[in-house]
């Protein structure tokens, strides 16, 4: 059939354009079903577990546990909820590339036009630092290429948003919500999925707080103090073993990104995140002078605890949890029952389930 041919490019397989059409109904389906059931809020919390989306992304029809699942199940959520989002009060924003970018801007419309009574501000802000975050704070070497930032009506949001190394060959995601975040700099996330694990630069962790503090106020000393001290560690052949993403920047070009700084402090390392031109490499050189000279290091644990599909069965780098597996496989057979779609398309969606509940039945 001709529509076959319409194909979306993904990582790990090309989605056909029917497919996608019928996982955008699908989708919308089972969120409408949700948000009736336990509220929009509760939605939030299922897609920030990676359990949970995994399985909805089986449901919905994309077989493959790769990086595509995660921009498949998006995109299909976007534009299936697109029409419903005023009635749910459930918005998404955000997507893969160029769309990711766009989000501050879809964030402030969606708040304009239906004329939300929600903080617009702090919600483009939680979604320009937990993309900062993962691209700056937490140096694994995954590059940000995409990032979906679902909100309500109240205020509530969640991110999915995914990185790639440079090889093309692995994928991390990472799963944020709002009611989970205590600190945007310390522990944020819900989750981190991936297949590989690193040694990171982890500025995030619990660890970390003594260097997060010690580059916070480096960030407000003269530049030319910090610079000189960086260029003594080089000479001497300090470096530390940090992952080959980002290199430590020369001297120079450390002194002229603090000028600005320096001209006005940042009072909390958060503050230092978030300020225009501060990006992998300053962080990287503050740490290694926080580290050298202060003995402030910066932890180097890996935050993954998922892997794309269900954890291993092996153990690593997490046991399967069956019990929230079979919750959460039980929530969507309910929802598929009550969901609104051609019942073809239900049973498919049914079947589908009870395969995927099979992958994690022990042999």
């Amino acid at each position: 059939m001709a529509h076959a041919t319409a194909t979306l490019p993904l990582h790990g397989g090309r989605c056909p354009r029917w497919l996608f059409d019928r996982m955008k109904r699908l989708g919308a389906a089972i969120v409408e079903v949700m948000v009736q059931e336990f509220g929009p809020e509760e939605v939030l919390r299922r897609l920030a577990d990676p359990y949970w989306f995994q399985a909805l992304g089986c449901v919905l029809g994309f077989d493959w546990h790769s990086s595509g699942v995660t921009t498949t199940v998006c995109g299909a959520l976007k534009e299936g909820l697109r029409p419903l989002q005023r009635e749910l009060g459930i918005y998404v924003a955000g997507g893969k590339g160029g769309a990711s970018r766009q989000t501050p801007r879809e964030i402030e419309t969606y708040v304009e036009a239906d004329g939300l009574t929600v903080d617009g501000p702090a919600l483009v802000q939680a979604s320009r630092l937990s993309a900062k975050v993962d691209n700056t704070a937490l140096q694994d070497g995954f590059q940000l290429y995409h990032h979906v930032f679902f909100f309500t009506a109240s205020g509530a949001w969640a991110v999915v948003q995914q990185g790639m190394e440079p090889t093309g060959r692995w994928a991390r995601r990472y799963h944020w919500l709002s009611e989970e975040v205590q600190s945007f700099v310390e522990e944020p996330h819900a989750a981190v999925c991936c297949d590989r694990t690193v040694r990171p630069v982890n500025l995030v962790a619990k660890e970390s707080r003594a260097c997060r503090d010690t580059t916070t106020a480096l960030a407000q000393e003269h530049p030319g103090r910090v610079a000189q001290e960086l260029a003594r560690i080089l000479e001497s052949g300090r470096h530390l073993q940090l992952p080959m993403a980002h290199e430590v920047p020369r001297a120079a070009y450390l002194e002229k990104a603090l000028l600005d700084l320096y001209q006005s402090p940042p009072e909390s390392f958060e503050e230092l995140l978030g300020r225009p031109g501060v990006g992998p490499k300053t962080l990287r050189a503050l740490a290694l002078v926080a580290e050298v000279t202060y003995g402030a290091a910066p932890s180097y644990r890996d935050p993954v605890r998922y892997t794309f599909a269900h954890g291993g069965k092996d153990g690593t780098p997490r046991p399967v949890d069956r019990d929230l597996y079979d919750r959460t496989i039980d929530t969507l057979r309910r929802v598929l029952n009550e969901a609104k779609v051609d019942r073809t398309e239900r049973l498919h969606a049914l079947r589908r389930l009870a395969q995927y509940s099979a992958q994690l039945t022990p042999k």
